[in-house]
């Protein structure tokens, strides 16, 4: 079976049809990515896929046929969507972007457990990329006051939309600069998810991140301690800092915070059970 108009087939076919051309592919979850893609197509929710007897529509086999091939080129899922799932908001993502992924969601829940007691919370996110961690905060936590900060127009550009698609009130305020440069003020909480794979690293990721992913928003080295250095100038005293880093990482981190004057340093593991993020305390 082949994805054409002149052909009537159902959903599920379609499935088992796609997922056969994406493993052909190497794409690492053909049968979830091909179950993504046929129930955006049809408008259908993915459980809905293994009932529905509605028949794929010439056009819509079309319109599958163009995404698949993207798919086999192994570009990113997020991308070809254009709009990936983040907490509780749904995202606009494309190549100006990396695509915010579930450890982030981590530290999005470790910034909340430290705000939770404060009334209005001034926020600062240090890479702002799609928007993911300053919206999610301010989604989240209603008075929370944020500053965010990327050194790529094209990202802010995208960030722009999607503030105003996330309805926070005018409470997320973008900047433009290098990590703090062009802040100001002192902050409850900085926050980060800096680029940390190296060089050498790089060259062994998978296709969706080479080939898609902007290379800015991914290769850097001692960029979380950079951070975690400009912030202490900023953070109020009892203020947080909390940032994500690569796997096996995080001990190196915790230490070089502890070495700037961070107390109560941190280490959370992803769900994966890896510790993925660290963050410390500043000042008494």
């Amino acid at each position: 079976m082949t994805l054409c108009s002149e052909q009537i087939v159902m959903p599920l076919d379609t499935v088992h049809e796609i997922e056969g051309k994406l493993r052909a592919a190497g794409v690492p979850s053909p049968r979830v990515d091909a179950e993504i893609l046929v129930a955006d197509v049809l408008g259908l929710a993915r459980s809905d896929l293994y009932s529905s007897r509605r028949h794929v529509s010439g056009f819509e086999a079309e319109r599958l046929s163009e995404l698949v091939q993207r798919r086999r080129r192994r570009e990113p899922l997020a991308y070809i969507l254009g709009e990936w799932g983040f907490r509780r908001l749904l995202l606009k993502v494309d190549d100006r972007v990396l695509i915010p992924r579930p450890e982030t969601e981590v530290v999005v829940e470790r910034c909340l457990v430290f705000l939770e007691g404060l009334a209005e919370p001034r926020v600062l996110d240090i890479g702002v990329g799609s928007g993911a961690i300053a919206l999610a905060i301010a989604d989240e936590h209603e008075g929370a006051r944020v500053v965010a900060v990327d050194s790529s127009e094209r990202a802010l550009s995208l960030a722009r939309e999607n503030k105003a698609r996330a309805g926070v009130n005018g409470r997320v305020r973008l900047v433009e600069g290098d990590l703090t440069s062009g802040v100001e003020g002192s902050f409850d909480l900085v926050v980060s998810n800096p680029p940390y794979v190296s060089p050498g690293e790089y060259k062994t990721l998978e296709p969706e991140i080479r080939l898609y992913e902007p290379y800015e928003a991914v290769v850097g080295v001692g960029v979380g301690a950079k951070v975690a250095t400009e912030a202490r100038s900023l953070l109020r005293p009892g203020g947080r800092i909390v940032l994500e880093c690569g796997d096996g990482q995080s001990a190196e981190l915790a230490a070089a915070l502890r070495s700037l004057g961070y107390a109560d340093v941190l280490e959370t593991p992803d769900l994966a059970g890896r510790d993925r993020v660290v963050e410390g305390r500043w000042g008494s």
